[in-house]
């Protein structure tokens, strides 16, 4: 059932088996994951079903270097549904490699394998509506006929694979796709709802609770669970934690100081020329599987070369030229230029960066357009029908150069940094929880991710004969920090691990402080490998739930009930 805490009379004190504050990719999947547990489930959001800017504003707060991190309240949105109401779909699973504790990465290793994620890949793609789990090109066409193209033609190499695929939800929003499911289902779901402080008891128990609730209205109320979860995003959760002093006075869970710490994104940027003139045949479109399901061909830095080169995770998509720089003479990506007055912050950012203005610029751009007109029209058209229009949107702009000269857009794994953090500011929300702050670093192991597989990449390019690939190793730095932290992605801020000393959650994402929280998000991830996080976060979101139902045992969890007006709403 759908509630809202408006209607939830003050001072009322709901009780529960478990309380999950968030409902985003993780709190939606966790809620629908325990409909038939048995288990009295509540799920506070802190939004309703549209965007409300008042909610929105809870989410800001300040940044260290604003031009290596956007706003504290972009990129992520306070509404049922969460984030899902704002990604663009792309799924990809953590690689092996991600898990491992490297020497050469620092802080890497998880207290877990993939082997532990894959019993839920495959529910967590079907929750994404990604299609079946299959992330090669012979996995997911090995029916086709004809067979696939190869990405480029007669590339083979033992340094880059070229058969690995990120697949495309729809992009499903979460909120709007099971809101009907669980308004009929058994979990109470309380919309407008704000988690402002968990209370640690004091003692032997390790037990928090009850949560003290607020709405904006100032209406205040409790809810008293046997265990809580976290599901609030990698920016958020550090901030909960923080505004809850927990039994050491500096945090729930922050006794050793490692609570907002090591917080990573992505590293991303645009660089370069690949010329692949040499090859026999080049394709860095879309393929479409089965099953409906958009997928895409990239680059991959193989594991072993990884290992050889001392880098991360890196992969590499072929792209256009920079919208910006109308000398392309591309109808299509100048129509896109000027478009950028209706185009969303988020995807702004990125297609645009620090564009050129000017009334010149605007001319040359718009010269292209009606020089390119049958191109443009065409774009157009397909864009209209195929995304604007269409429930399964066509994924991203792809504009094939005739030469055959790409751009590279690359997506590598940050190295986890103790000093790039999130932590609480001065100023105060609506609610008077101190807001964020947020002090982003990368450190010289992501320079040299992406320098020497760039490297790499372009030895291996010009070694198979394919074609070259060009750009200027000086300029690697200032490519992969053009447009900062990448996105939504936030990462890492209560990782996982067995030592209480260096992490926040054990290996099932529970505090190591208390004994009835647990953590659910990229915020527990302890490296952030090459992928985006979406699909990782719902299928940890799975593990998590069949450990609550299965082996947590929140029976002999007593309920902290500290009033007399408590209810079965």
């Amino acid at each position: 059932m759908i509630l809202d805490a408006n209607d939830i009379p003050a001072g009322t004190e709901l009780q529960a088996d478990l309380c999950i504050a968030g409902a985003g990719a993780a709190g939606i999947t966790l809620a629908l994951a325990l409909e038939a547990s048995g288990l009295d489930v509540i799920l506070l959001e802190s939004g309703g079903d549209a965007a409300e800017p008042a909610v929105q504003q809870l989410y800001t707060g300040t940044v260290a270097h604003a031009r290596l991190h956007p706003p504290a309240d972009s990129y992520r949105v306070r509404r049922f549904g969460g984030s899902t109401t704002l990604w663009g779909g792309r799924c990809m699973p953590l690689d092996a490699i991600d898990f491992e504790a490297r020497d050469y990465m620092p802080h890497s290793g998880w207290p877990i394998g993939l082997d532990a994620l894959m019993p839920w890949y495959g529910q967590a793609n079907a929750l994404c509506e990604a299609g079946e789990f299959a992330y090669t090109a012979e996995q997911a066409f090995a029916r086709a006929d004809p067979p696939s193209r190869p990405m480029i033609g007669n590339f083979e190499s033992d340094v880059f694979s070229t058969n690995t695929l990120e697949r495309f939800s729809c992009p499903t929003d979460f909120g709007a796709r099971y809101r009907n499911r669980l308004a009929k289902g058994r979990v109470r779901v309380v919309q407008h709802a704000n988690l402002c402080h968990l209370p640690q008891t004091h003692g032997a128990t390790r037990l928090v609770g009850p949560a003290q609730v607020k709405t904006l209205d100032a209406k205040a109320f409790t809810v008293a669970a046997r265990a809580y979860v976290l599901a609030t995003g990698g920016l958020e959760v550090p901030r909960l934690l923080l505004n809850s002093p927990g039994v050491s006075g500096n945090g729930l869970g922050n006794a050793h100081d490692v609570v907002g710490r090591y917080y990573m994104s992505h590293i991303a940027g645009t660089i370069g020329t690949l010329d692949l003139s040499g090859a026999s045949s080049v394709w860095h479109g879309y393929d479409v599987s089965d099953e409906g399901i958009y997928c895409r061909r990239r680059l991959a830095l193989r594991p072993q070369a990884q290992h050889d080169l001392h880098a991360g995770n890196f992969i590499a998509r072929l792209h256009h030229p920079r919208i910006p720089d109308a000398g392309h003479g591309n109808g299509i990506l100048s129509a896109l230029y000027l478009a950028r007055p209706i185009v969303p912050y988020e995807y702004a950012k990125r297609l645009y960066g620090d564009a050129p203005g000017g009334v010149g610029n605007w001319l040359a751009h718009a010269r292209n357009v009606i020089m390119d007109a049958p191109n443009t029209v065409r774009f157009l058209t397909h864009w209209l029908t195929h995304r604007t229009l269409a429930t399964r949107k066509f994924p991203s702009v792809i504009v094939r150069p005739a030469n055959l000269r790409f751009s590279l857009d690359f997506h590598a794994e940050q190295a986890p940094c103790e000093d790039s953090r999130v932590t609480l500011g001065d100023e105060r929300d609506a609610l008077g929880m101190r807001r964020i702050h947020i002090d982003w670093r990368y450190t010289r192991q992501d320079v040299e991710t992406v320098t020497r597989s760039l490297a790499a990449l372009a030895q291996e390019i010009e070694r198979t004969g394919v074609g070259s690939f060009a750009y200027d190793p000086a300029e690697v730095e200032a490519e992969m920090t053009r447009y900062g932290a990448y996105g939504g992605h936030h990462i890492g801020t209560a990782r996982m691990g067995d030592d209480p000393r260096s992490s926040v959650v054990d290996a099932n994402g529970r505090l190591h402080e208390a004994d009835n929280v647990f953590i659910a998000g990229a915020a527990v991830f302890p490296t952030s490998g090459q992928a985006n996080p979406t699909l990782s976060i719902v299928a940890l979101a799975l593990r998590l739930a069949d450990h609550l139902q299965r082996q947590a045992n929140l029976s002999t969890l007593p309920v902290p009930v500290t009033s007399t007006s408590s209810t079965a709403l």
